[in-house]
């Protein structure tokens, strides 16, 4: 007899649509451009009702927790509600690197709450004018599944944090109710998802840790999907990720998918590590791509590190609005050394770290004293909790105690900033820093220092000086490895740091402009379109044989996996096994005691083969 979890979990994970699912959207929103024009043709008016989306042309549906879209409140729309795309949203970005003639659909929930009566609406304006199809989420399930299970349980862990007791910084302990959640969320990711899938045609590509269970749920309804899944976050060690109580189906989940693909080397490798450990599978390497075979599937594992979007950056820093922002900063930072880090308030980021650094430097340089400044911008925190709470203390804590140990009339050695800073603001800091500052503990990849460099390359200057930029980088995060021209720093050697910013700021011109050259070189060349079409190519290369193979799903609740077999495969015929024994029998052979005995004229003995 299941226990009451297992059943839970079966309940979850069963194919049967649940009624707080969202109603459907008409069949005629679901038409491709060409399809709704063909559908308004005289004399197809009666086929309306009966329409079954067959897009004319291939389709990338981005999967992701949050839609790339801006809300703002408005009176004037029915909802209450207007809606834009967000130029800073990777799944706005990536859509330049996806092929020029597919149609680029986006599934996720909204920045906003929509009441029940307007959703059907806003679902289908957002589809008609921005290919997006809203996921609503009940308050209290988005609550668990957000709040508690991914931002302190799982985010935490992958980022090597274990909740060694109830009172620890950051991390709760596994709850089994939490997970229930967190799979219930994915599974209406799935069912909206499947309201719009044709598996034939489209490619899906999930985006990150909050929705690990989603190959899952889309495999069992569609064991022909052709699914990629990118992680953003940090993969833990295996001995990290075999702390967790689900781990397993985490794996089956991810292994769901015929594309993964990580950061790094190190993320990879480590999850290759947690299949094998845990799940007892071998991987190979060939033509510089790394395969898991998984019950007659190749699950593929590309290593990729994401880019930022080019043309979106260099506008801002075009802007009016930009170049205004930076005369500002010169006049008020004129003769002084700028020193920025732009950090999310958050355990990992190494804020303290930062400004214990600042303040070694301080003590041991002391001619740097009135001049350097470390100007510290705060994103605000996505999610609130204790452990963002007194990272906010800390932080505003050793800012006064530096600023009144070494600062004086017009002179702060820390100025931070804990307010959401406009992209143009942002950018015109980058433009002004002499050094930029990135030292997280744990991090997955940030983008911090490619955004600095390009800021750096496209800002004002005067005729024929070359640009330069120094980057003083946690060996800890995604980006490090290529940023072969920064200064690596254990973001945990507090003296390490401090002498390495040291280095950056006094560093020759020379060496500063050739740093900078080499980085913006390969920011330049891997940008955010570059990854896109890296992982999109990947993604049609890994599915290439999906029509040549039969499969079968087997397993119960979140092990459930698919069985692909070859097109040589053939199934046993009874009848032809019962003609072959008959034959073997005619030929002297027989069976006895569970083997087979050869029977030979005049021996009295008998062998056994």
């Amino acid at each position: 007899m299941p226990s009451i979890s297992s059943s839970n979990l079966l309940d979850v994970a069963a194919d049967e649509p649940d009624p707080r699912r969202p109603p459907r959207l008409p069949p005629a929103l679901l038409m491709s451009d060409a399809d709704a024009d063909a559908e308004a043709a005289p004399g197809d008016d009666d086929q309306l009702s009966s329409f079954s989306p067959t897009p004319a042309r291939d389709r990338r549906i981005v999967v992701a927790h949050r839609l790339p879209l801006r809300v703002a409140a408005d009176p004037a729309e029915s909802s209450g509600l207007a809606f834009a795309w967000d130029p800073d949203a990777l799944g706005l970005q990536l859509r330049s690197g996806l092929p020029p003639d597919a149609e680029v659909l986006h599934v996720g929930t909204l920045p906003a709450a929509v009441g029940p009566a307007h959703r059907a609406a806003v679902s289908q304006l957002l589809y008609a004018r921005f290919r997006c199809l809203p996921v609503f989420l009940p308050a209290d399930l988005h609550h668990r599944f957000y709040h508690c299970f991914c931002k302190h349980y799982l985010w935490p862990l992958l980022h090597y944090l274990l909740p060694l007791s109830p009172s620890s910084t950051g991390g709760l302990p596994f709850d089994r109710t939490l997970w229930l959640s967190y799979l219930s969320a994915n599974k209406l990711f799935a069912e909206r998802l499947i309201e719009l899938l044709n598996p034939d045609d489209d490619f899906v590509w999930i985006h990150d840790y909050h929705l690990l269970a989603l190959p899952t749920f889309l495999r069992r309804r569609s064991p022909r999907v052709k699914l990629g899944f990118f992680l953003h976050s940090p993969f833990p060690s295996s001995e990290i990720f075999r702390t967790i109580p689900v781990r397993d189906e985490l794996l089956r989940a991810l292994l769901n998918s015929d594309l993964v693909g990580f950061h790094t080397f190190d993320y990879a490798r480590h999850f290759l590590s947690s299949c094998s450990r845990l799940l007892g599978l071998d991987y190979q390497s060939k033509r510089g791509y790394i395969g898991i075979e998984y019950y007659g599937r190749t699950v593929t594992v590309k290593i990729l590190p994401v880019g930022i979007d080019l043309g979106q950056l260099e506008s801002v820093i075009s802007s009016s609005e930009t170049t205004a922002k930076i005369q500002e900063l010169k006049e008020k930072y004129s003769d002084q050394i700028l020193i920025l880090g732009v950090d999310d308030v958050d355990l990992f980021k190494g804020i303290g770290l930062k400004f214990l650094a600042m303040e070694q430097l301080l003590e041991e340089h002391r001619e740097l004293r009135g001049r350097a400044v470390l100007v510290q911008i705060a994103n605000p925190p996505r999610s609130q909790g204790r452990d963002v709470q007194e990272v906010q203390e800390e932080a505003r804590s050793i800012t006064r105690r530096i600023n009144e140990r070494f600062g004086k009339p017009g002179y702060e050695p820390i100025v931070l900033i804990d307010r959401t800073v406009p992209t143009h603001e942002k950018a015109a800091f980058y433009a002004m820093a002499e050094c930029c500052v990135v030292n997280p503990v744990r991090d997955g990849m940030n983008l911090v220092p490619y955004k600095y460099t390009v800021c750096r390359q496209c800002s004002p200057a005067p005729g024929g000086v070359p640009k330069k930029s120094v980057i003083v980088v946690s060996e800890f995060i995604g980006c490090s490895p290529s940023l072969s021209g920064a200064i690596r720093v254990n973001p945990w050697n507090v003296d390490a740091v401090a002498d390495a910013m040291y280095l950056a700021i006094t560093m020759p011109e020379v060496e500063k402009q050739m740093r900078h050259e080499k980085h913006y070189k390969y920011v330049s060349s891997h940008d955010v379109s570059y990854w896109a079409r890296s992982f999109d190519q990947d993604l049609q290369r890994a599915c290439k044989d999906h029509f040549l193979r039969r499969c079968w799903g087997i397993g119960f609740g979140m092990s459930f996996r698919v069985v692909a077999l070859g097109p040589n495969f053939r199934k046993l015929s009874q009848a032809n096994s019962r003609m072959r024994y008959r034959k073997l029998a005619e030929l002297g052979f027989g069976n006895r005691g569970g083997g087979f005995i050869a029977r030979r004229s005049g021996d009295t003995g008998c062998g056994k083969l």
